[in-house]
């Protein structure tokens, strides 16, 4: 579904070099958008986000990553969230901690 909708990065291959790119931008622009502001809205309301389950792997995938390349990320969790909820037709119920790195 992230792919789907743009959200991964674009590959390029060179003989045994896999090069990743800037996010493809397939697939519907305005659901991407969406996807990019609820991350954004996460990362700055920070106090308030501590609470959820994602926030072990934002603070893990924040040290290794720029902003803008956690946002998309993040923004790309979201979706994948969104649609196992959408195609399994349950509410979403977080991982515990230990599996959510």
């Amino acid at each position: 579904f992230g792919a789907w909708l743009g959200l991964v990065p674009k590959q390029e291959s060179t003989g045994d070099r896999t090069i990743l790119g800037k996010i493809s931008k397939h697939g519907n622009k305005y659901l991407r958008t969406l996807f990019v502001q609820a991350a954004h809205i996460v990362l700055v309301r920070r106090p308030h986000g501590a609470r959820l389950s994602l926030w072990p792997w934002i603070e893990a995938a924040g040290r290794r990553l720029h902003r803008n390349m956690l946002v998309i990320a993040l923004a790309n969790k979201l979706a994948r969230i969104a649609w196992a909820v959408l195609a399994r037709g349950h509410g979403y119920q977080p991982r515990s901690a230990s599996h959510a790195a």
